[in-house]
């Protein structure tokens, strides 16, 4: 069952698809994984074992008849509480939305139920998506499956801890400030975040009208260009939605990278910066040197405006969208969340549309000082080494905030410019804890990041290693 377990999405697929394994043991063999561990880890809200087994009986069932199959076709996946399928609860991670059954399916479910996915279930999230660690005092939180007593990451805490456990093989996240890179880098799997609009929001629940992206956490960036560009695409059910043609991510995938230039920002992304998440960050650089890269320093003083107007916009925007239940259902929420909410309604509106007015130039400027000259720039996902659930719980001890809050300094920016960005893992710290690696490309370069990040996995191997639970 192991043996199973550990495939990568596409191996997975790709052995449905030539009969070499059943759907239902691949099912079976998640199954018996959550079993066994699922106790330890709490990554799961809800466990659809009948359904799962229906589902893929009929995935079975259609390629014995010798019918085409999806890309996705038999593969057991799991997504985080805030995707909503017609008649099924979707808590958002919150007491307020406990029993709340949408009527609608979102775009992304349904993408991956056309490409032929088994939905295993949903899986447990920082409360409505506003934490970067992966606390939850509602349904308890997400333990990293490397090190139970730390982080996972937030806020798709279960998606990161649940494919890094081999529960499953693919999860969908969430990514406002960094909820699809850190709990990837926390939990050492991949993630990216599209461009802005990449990748429909219909039918998920929304924390920032203008920084909320979807996208996946997987075992490997080929995983991650597969599952892109099944869900990646214009969607008249949200007109934000980008009508950009999709490419094919995974032709991209040649592991040639001769000439790739990658800048490097010397300012904010090094801040404080652990010397071991240093290290693994620059013999990164040298694993994608020696396929023929070339990396520069370089200097990016727009950084720090970037990162005080993100917190302004998601802030306001998060505090808009619950402003009817913070007057109805205060006590309900968590001291972390209600304290970020309450913090929106302080700020003044015209810093507010001063920080929407300045995305575009800012983003201009940036991409003068890093992205003109080069194609990538690489950082740290998380400049120090993985906290534990208890130096960043906020409710038990306010003064937890700014170490909490500091797990997303990296990822927020490009949150801000809306690029698209992956995280893959790059080593591990002297706790035995991952070590992300973050690279960032041009709007729509998607293909681009992913061929970086493959590239990097081919000589290495930190993201084919298991936990030992």
């Amino acid at each position: 069952m192991s043996a199973l377990t550990n495939l990568s999405m596409i191996e997975a697929a790709d052995a449905v698809k030539r009969g070499e394994v059943t759907s239902v043991a691949l099912v079976e063999a998640c199954l018996a994984r959550i079993a066994a561990h699922g106790g330890q880890v709490n990554a799961v809200i809800r466990l659809d074992k009948a359904e799962a087994l229906e589902a893929a009986a009929a995935v079975d069932k259609a390629r014995a008849s010798g019918a085409v199959l999806g890309p996705l076709a038999g593969v057991p996946m799991m997504h985080k509480d805030m995707y909503y399928r017609a008649g099924k609860v979707s808590s958002c991670g919150s007491r307020i939305r406990k029993d709340f059954r949408p009527k609608l399916t979102a775009t992304v479910l349904r993408r991956l139920d056309d490409a032929g996915a088994v939905d295993m279930g949903t899986l447990n999230m920082a409360e409505f998506a506003q934490n970067p660690t992966g606390h939850n005092v509602h349904f308890g939180d997400c333990h990293n499956p490397w090190n139970l007593p730390y982080c996972t990451g937030g806020s798709s805490s279960g998606s990161g801890a649940g494919v890094a456990a081999r529960f499953f093989y693919a999860a969908l996240g969430s990514d406002t400030g960094g909820s699809i890179r850190l709990p990837a880098t926390i939990c050492g799997v991949t993630g990216i975040k599209g461009t802005q609009t990449r990748v429909s929001r219909a039918g998920a629940m929304p924390l920032s009208f203008t920084m909320d992206n979807v996208g996946p956490l997987t075992r490997t960036a080929r995983d991650a260009a597969r599952f892109l560009r099944v869900t990646a695409g214009a969607d008249p059910r949200d007109p934000t939605s980008s009508n950009e043609p999709v490419p094919n991510y995974e032709a991209a995938l040649t592991g040639d990278i001769r000439g790739l230039r990658i800048a490097v920002p010397q300012q904010y992304f090094f801040d404080g910066a652990d010397d071991i998440v240093v290290r693994a960050f620059d013999r990164a650089l040298d694993v994608l040197k020696a396929r023929g890269a070339t990396v520069e320093r370089v200097s990016a003083p727009s950084l720090r405006a970037v990162a005080a107007y993100v917190a302004l916009c998601s802030r306001v925007e998060a505090a808009a969208i619950h402003a009817n239940w913070m007057r109805e259902h205060a006590a309900d929420y968590s001291i972390l969340l209600s304290a970020r909410l309450f913090g929106g309604y302080a700020v003044p509106g015209h810093l507010y549309v001063e920080a929407q007015s300045r995305r575009g130039p800012l983003l201009r400027q940036f991409c003068a000082e890093a992205l003109d000259r080069f194609d990538l720039v690489a950082t740290p996902t998380l400049r120090t080494r993985v906290p534990t659930l208890a130096e960043t719980d906020v409710d038990a001890d306010a003064t937890n905030w700014q170490r909490c809050m500091a797990v997303s300094a990296n990822t927020r920016p490009f949150n801000y410019l809306g690029l698209p960005t992956a995280s893959v893992p790059c080593g591990f710290d002297d706790r035995g804890l991952p070590i992300g690696l973050q690279l960032a490309g041009r709007p729509f370069a998607e293909a681009r990041v992913l061929s970086a990040a493959d590239a990097y996995q081919r000589d290495t191997d930190w993201h084919a290693r298991v936990p030992a639970l």
